[in-house]
């Protein structure tokens, strides 16, 4: 069965169910490039900003951060390296205030996925109940296996139609939302390890920094 066949045996729900496919399409794609941006990007730079900050050398931290305000990580080290004379306390929190501010980009369009997921089945069986409808409004008993049949495989096909497209459409954005989600916990998970290590390189830092001057009076 072509395509356009398909879309109109399946009755009026195919209209928001079509709506909804090209939507997850459309959304499914720019998540696609976003995380593959992040993960094909982000570790590495990671890495080179904590071996220069072990280094010492800060302003190459600092500028490789800035050459990379498009990964969110980058953004989050940036707010609290850029802070003039911070405590580890104040450095801590800046980091968690920016990481807080991350989350929605990391989570977009979560919702959207979320909603598509419960109302398309929902509409598929809205589908299914018109069909049954229209198959039994179209059937004469005293007409069995008459001209009356085709009114009633008519709304039979868009029963099963309907609730078929609205399947197809669930599944296919549930199976791209979970992997989208399972991405976001490892994304979190990476924040909290290196924003740690950071946080715990510059408390070492700033000791060593707090001796060092201790030392000279």
């Amino acid at each position: 069965m072509a395509i356009n066949n398909i879309f109109t045996a399946g009755g009026v729900v195919m209209i928001p169910l079509l709506g909804f496919s090209v939507l997850a399409v459309a959304l499914i794609i720019e998540r696609i490039r976003f995380w593959v941006m992040l993960v094909s990007r982000q570790r590495r730079m990671v890495q080179e900003v904590l071996n220069f900050y072990r280094l010492n050398n800060v302003v190459s931290a600092i500028a490789l951060l800035q050459q990379n305000t498009n990964l969110p990580i980058a953004r989050i080290f940036l707010a609290a390296l850029e802070l003039e004379e911070a405590t580890p306390e104040d450095f801590r929190l800046a980091l968690e205030t920016a990481a807080q501010a991350e989350i929605p980009l990391l989570k977009r369009f979560q919702n959207i996925f979320d909603t598509i997921i419960s109302l398309a089945p929902l509409l598929g069986l809205l589908g299914t109940v018109l069909g049954l409808i229209a198959s039994f409004a179209s059937l004469n008993i005293g007409d069995i296996g008459g001209t009356q049949t085709a009114g009633v495989t008519s709304g039979i096909s868009e029963a099963l139609v309907s609730t078929a497209s609205g399947l197809v459409v669930a599944i296919f954005t549930l199976l791209f939302a979970n992997t989208f989600r399972g991405l976001y916990q490892r994304q979190i998970a990476m924040i909290q390890e290196n924003g740690g290590q950071l946080e715990l390189l510059y408390r070492r830092r700033y000791e060593q920094a707090r001796i060092k001057a201790d030392d000279r009076r």
